[in-house]
């Protein structure tokens, strides 16, 4: 029996070999994995929220475990730090300075009153954990700060700063249609962390220097055992340096961005290579083909029969026929990807009779570069799954060295091998071509057929 995965920020999930619903629930310290006895999963749901008795005769449910996680999260405490315990001092000019709980009173050697100060200023520490830079940022964002005599403080006005970041959050993004979700959470957080490292000097007065404070604590204190890799670090720099990034275009700012280049990119070594599949990895996810739902199936015979990327598929929408070769439209990543392939015979069996809609997705019919991302992210999740149930577990091995495999089987088909008419099927990855219009008017169909067709006999 397939084990049913549980989705993100779900709590329910089944075990291979059992119908019951289990509920697992994380906390710092613990993980608590509890079977709920049944195999109804509404029912299984109720005993979760309504609360499951565990070994030790205490009772939890989804909801006390979340308010015990939202208690144990980083808190800010405010308190008053004394500059002078109570009572009489000596200053610095033979006068005398009277302390009480919150003021100082300077008088001369006279005894005349000089000045009147506060006795020192409020004073802030975290507690509860654990700290990471979300839980961090959410503390201060949550925090309510006081002036120290019991009076709230104003909410801080926002700054042109804060305007230019918002202004990214809101148009830029990959698509240029904002940034949402988890991606939005992570980016206000490493901007609020920013801001406080650097006591909210203006950002167009930072540079480099300021960013490199946002690095290294990231990195944390001990070089040997950095709290975030360098790989981590240059992946949530990104939402900053493209937030200024995009307000160097727009005009509004023109000094140096202080977030580039700050973390260099690692050199790719041979362990991080891609590589083909090999014959034993081919026989494998072959006989666990029934193991996909039909469209898995067809998405993965496809992708294997004609070396696409995996986004290029959820682009079809309708077929054409030339000289009697039914043929498909691939490809967005660049102008010189875009290309129209035959549709290889090892996929014809399994395709409809005429493509009149989106190939995949579903009911979504929509291919739109948004819809797609989506949708082949997805995928992409479900089929390198399927890759390691079918027992591939080298994690070099996913869903694009389909690319690689049919890329290599072409090469060692293909004789003479043709780098071009190659090129015409998988799509150029680097330079421009010299005008050659791939599937079109550079090749005969009935060319492309014949090398498609040597690519998989799936």
């Amino acid at each position: 029996m397939a084990t049913a995965r549980a989705r993100h920020g779900s709590y329910l999930f089944q075990r291979p070999g059992s119908s019951n619903w289990y509920v697992r629930l994380r906390s710092p310290n613990q993980t608590i994995v509890k079977s709920l006895k049944t195999a109804d999963k509404a029912e299984a749901e109720i005993i979760a929220l309504s609360g499951f008795p565990l070994d030790d005769g205490t009772t939890v449910s989804i909801a006390t475990h979340k308010a015990a996680l939202k208690a144990a999260r980083p808190k800010i405490e405010q308190s008053w730090r004394r500059e002078f315990e109570p009572g009489l001092h000596t200053g610095p000019d033979g006068g005398t300075i009277a302390a009480d709980e919150r003021e100082l009173r300077y008088y001369n050697h006279n005894g005349a009153l000089l000045r009147t100060v506060p006795n020192g200023g409020t004073a802030f520490q975290i507690v509860g954990g654990p700290l990471t830079v979300r839980s961090l940022a959410e503390a201060f964002i949550e925090a309510d700060f006081g002036d120290g005599r019991g009076e709230r403080t104003k909410a801080p006005t926002k700054n042109s700063d804060d305007k230019l970041f918002e202004t990214y959050l809101e148009h830029g993004g990959r698509n240029k249609t904002g940034v949402h979700g988890h991606f939005r959470r992570e980016a206000e957080s490493m901007w609020a962390l920013f801001k406080r490292l650097t006591d909210n000097k203006p950002l167009k007065d930072c540079t480099r220097t300021e960013g490199r404070l946002l690095v290294t604590y990231l990195r944390g204190d001990d070089p040997k055992k950095p709290k975030m890799k360098d790989a981590t670090i240059r992946k949530k720099l990104t939402w900053l340096c493209a937030a200024v990034n995009l307000a160097t275009d727009d005009g509004i700012f023109t000094a140096a961005n202080p977030f580039s280049g700050l973390v260099a990119k690692p050199k790719k070594t041979r362990e991080d290579r891609r590589f083909s599949f090999d014959d034993d990895d081919v026989k494998l996810f072959r006989a666990n083909l029934g193991n996909l739902s039909k469209e898995d199936q067809l998405l993965f015979r496809f992708l294997e029969a004609t070396g696409a990327r995996l986004s290029e598929p959820f682009h079809i929408g309708r077929e054409e026929v030339r000289k009697g070769i039914r043929c498909v439209t691939l490809g967005s990543k660049t102008e010189q990807s875009l290309r129209t392939i035959p549709l290889p015979a090892a996929v014809l069996p399994y395709l409809p009779k005429k493509i009149k809609g989106p190939l995949f997705g579903g009911a979504e019919n929509d291919l739109s570069d948004a819809a797609v991302k989506r949708l082949a992210a997805a995928a992409s999740k479900r089929l390198n799954r399927f890759l390691r149930d079918c027992g591939i577990k080298d994690k070099r091995k996913v869903m694009h060295c389909l690319r690689h495999t049919a890329k290599d089987t072409l090469r060692n088909t293909m004789k003479p091998y043709d780098d071009k008419i190659a090129e015409a099927i998988f799509g150029r990855d680097d330079s421009k071509s010299s005008g050659d219009d791939y599937g079109s008017h550079g090749f005969a169909m009935a060319d492309l057929k014949k090398c498609a067709d040597k690519i998989s006999q799936l």
